[in-house]
């Protein structure tokens, strides 16, 4: 086989369903590639610990330090988003749309039943890690999936960690769709998982309804023995090389399998059939390993997404660090810039003229000078020493720009003030975060929590225990509750945002009344 050009499609065998969502999935790849590149420049800069890892680093001189200004803007946007996500315990509740659903007992069950799967799914730290996807990368992706974590012991015992709905994130460099779509919930999508052989044969031998996979196994462990350990030259393998590998040999030499799940409709060419809001798995880019009709009642892929700053005619939105690149870039240029003149201050070349000797530049060195030899030093412009105006302005600039700025880290502007004009300043200062927060929750979190709720009543096929706390008493109980018991009309709505912005209307409008009670004695007597 060596030194020979083989026809890759012909050794394979591959599905042409996979062959053509594979194909898509490399061409909306192509089209979003601009926009990675762009994710990857602002990572450099959020996690550099010098400008070697920047663009600044092809800067002259020696000086390399980061002023990491982007990062600061990061963590105060993502401490006052979480803050206002889930300001208290109780941060969201069930509403009713028909009178039979709308009984207390039923919003009761249906509340503490989410109230407990929230806090066993760890559902808040993975929000936070969402929350940085929707900061660092403007975009942020997730779905929900239903859990049967448990363990079987030795003994033959049971184990159960956590069965119930779970909230999936997914990483922006994971998933595709055609960017121009009308909207998110419209377009297919196609979302990039790595599995190893282990894993897809353990799925094939824990689940009997996954027996049909076992041919496509074997076709995908005979593909392997074929390329392995070959020299030849394949012919279009391009298409076949999973992202993060060099060639098709490395791909099948190693353990790991390129998992692309296709969610949407589906026309096949090849049969005339049109799949409608079909999941279909693939392997390898070649292999259809699972074609199955969406199991949700939603009516579409339980994917969903949230944009920073939506842009028209393109699904991919921007992020509030996009274009504050360049000044990073500007502020980390000034910094060193300046560290370089105070080293040439410090450590100044030197200007010879004439005919001078050797010399060691030293406290008390002595310098042999000829006719007309001189020796001074190049004093260097100290005008860029001035620099740290330039840069405490950008600075400021970049805050107002990413909606932080400094009144929200609790930092006092200049002048004096008195406690109302404190509070509203305030409150001006958190509206880009309540708008921002309200969006996330509106697009985001609303369908994910529904989606939630969904999937347990479609996948729970026995009782579930859950922590119900007793208003009137305060005391904590537990109840044993079936699916009849969360199925209801209506809708899990967050509301965590709303009332972070209703108290500080509430407070702000509080103190106008304390101020009015305090100027006016006529209406003190009332108040």
């Amino acid at each position: 086989m060596a030194g020979t050009t083989i026809e890759l499609k012909s050794l394979l065998g591959p599905d042409q369903m996979a062959v053509e969502i594979a194909t898509r999935w490399q061409d909306w790849s192509n089209l979003r590639q601009k926009k990675v590149d762009e994710w990857k420049e602002l990572r450099n800069y959020l996690y550099a610990t010098d400008t070697r890892t920047t663009k600044n680093a092809m800067l002259p001189w020696s000086n390399s330090t980061t002023t990491p200004k982007l990062t600061q803007i990061m963590d105060n946007l993502h401490a006052n988003y979480f803050a206002t996500l889930f300001p208290q315990q109780k941060w969201m509740r069930f509403e009713a749309s028909s009178r039979e659903s709308n009984v207390k007992a039923k919003r009761d069950v249906i509340q503490s039943y989410m109230d407990n799967k929230i806090r066993q799914s760890d559902f808040t730290n993975i929000a936070s890690d969402i929350l940085y996807d929707y900061i660092q990368y403007g975009n942020c992706f997730a779905t929900v999936d239903w859990e049967d974590n448990y363990q079987v012991k030795e003994a033959g015992d049971l184990v159960v960690n956590y069965v119930g709905p779970k909230m999936v994130r997914i990483s922006p460099y994971d998933i595709c769709f055609n960017p121009a779509a009308p909207n998110f919930a419209s377009s297919p999508k196609i979302i990039k998982s790595i599995k190893t052989l282990g894993e897809i044969r353990n799925m094939i031998d824990s689940d009997p309804s996954k027996k049909y996979m076992e041919a496509v196994f074997d076709k995908m462990m005979g593909a392997r023995a074929a390329v392995t350990g070959s020299d030849a030259t394949y012919n279009k393998a391009d298409g076949y090389i999973a992202d993060g590998f060099t060639s098709i040999q490395q791909y099948y030499e190693s353990d790991y399998v390129e998992i692309l799940t296709f969610y949407g409709d589906y026309y096949d060419t090849e049969n005339g059939v049109l799949y409608k809001n079909r999941i279909i798995t693939i392997a390898d880019r070649a292999y259809v390993l699972a074609n199955e009709e969406n199991p949700s009642w939603l009516g579409s892929a339980p994917i969903f997404h949230a944009g920073w700053r939506p842009r028209p005619d393109n699904l991919y939105a921007m992020g509030p660090l996009d274009n504050l690149v360049g000044m990073q870039y500007r502020i980390d240029h000034l910094e060193n810039l300046k560290a370089d003149v105070f080293d040439q201050i410090a450590y100044p070349m030197l200007k010879i003229r004439g005919d001078v000797e050797d010399f060691d530049f030293q406290p008390g060195g002595r310098i042999y000078i000829g006719e007309e030899g001189d020796v001074g030093y190049m004093a260097p412009d100290a005008t860029a020493l001035q620099a740290d105006l330039q840069i405490r302005l950008l600075e400021d600039k970049m805050e107002e720009m990413a909606g932080a700025p400094k009144q929200a880290m609790g930092i006092r502007t200049a002048g004096e003030k008195t406690a109302f004009e404190v509070q509203s300043l305030q409150n001006a200062a958190s509206r880009i975060f309540e708008h921002k927060t309200a969006h996330f929750e509106r697009v985001f979190l609303e369908p994910i929590l529904n989606a939630m709720l969904e999937v347990s009543r479609r996948n729970m096929n026995m009782s579930d225990t859950i922590r119900v706390m007793d208003d009137a008493t305060g005391a904590v109980l537990f109840r044993t509750i079936t699916k009849d018991d969360i199925t209801a009309k209506g809708k899990i709505v967050p509301v965590g945002a709303r009332h972070f912005a209703e108290r500080a209307r509430r407070i702000q409008n509080l103190t106008q009344l304390y101020q009015i009670k305090l100027s006016d004695p006529s209406v003190a007597a009332h108040m």
